[in-house]
């Protein structure tokens, strides 16, 4: 179950006209706090996020399932149960002996993959996948949310990045 707190802060972000995955990014950011706290463990960055996004789609966020031929079909079937869960007015009672044992699983797992290290590489392999007009729509699409103080202070912080280097 999400914290009360995630939920506002992807309706906040849904009022403000942000796209799904912007929504759904609050839940993946909980998650890797879950994972850096030690509440439980992840194999990998992309496991953490995958667990986050399910939670955004039972959490009712409007995340489509992936495309065909980017995951295997068992996961799209899954992302859309999630869909279908979080479109559901009284929730499905969830199976405690199932819940306590994905939790047993999971607390086993190491908690390297919520590590800023490891974030910064799954990020970094994810951007070179697409491609630069890809990313820069990306970014044009951002432009439109942020208002003119976000993008000033947006264009300060680059600027300031790029002295590092």
């Amino acid at each position: 179950m999400p914290e009360q707190q995630t939920i506002e802060r992807a309706r906040n972000d849904a009022r403000e006209g942000k796209s799904p995955s912007t929504q759904a990014g609050e839940f993946v950011r909980e998650e890797f706090h879950h994972v850096r706290e030690g509440k439980h463990g992840a194999r990998s960055p992309k496991q953490a996020i995958a667990i986050g996004l399910s939670k955004a789609r039972r959490a009712g966020v409007k995340l489509p399932p992936p495309k065909p031929g980017r995951t295997s079909a068992k996961i799209r079937q899954q992302a859309e149960r999630d869909n279908e869960r979080g479109r559901q007015v009284e929730p499905e009672r969830v199976s405690r002996r199932r819940s306590r044992a994905t939790l047993g699983v999971l607390r086993r797992e190491g908690h390297s993959a919520a590590s800023p290290r490891a974030i910064a590489r799954q990020t970094q392999a994810a951007s070179l996948r697409r491609s630069a007009s890809e990313r820069s729509a990306a970014a044009q699409r951002a432009v439109h949310t942020k208002g003119r103080a976000g993008l000033s202070a947006a264009g300060r912080k680059a600027a300031r990045t790029r002295m590092l280097d």
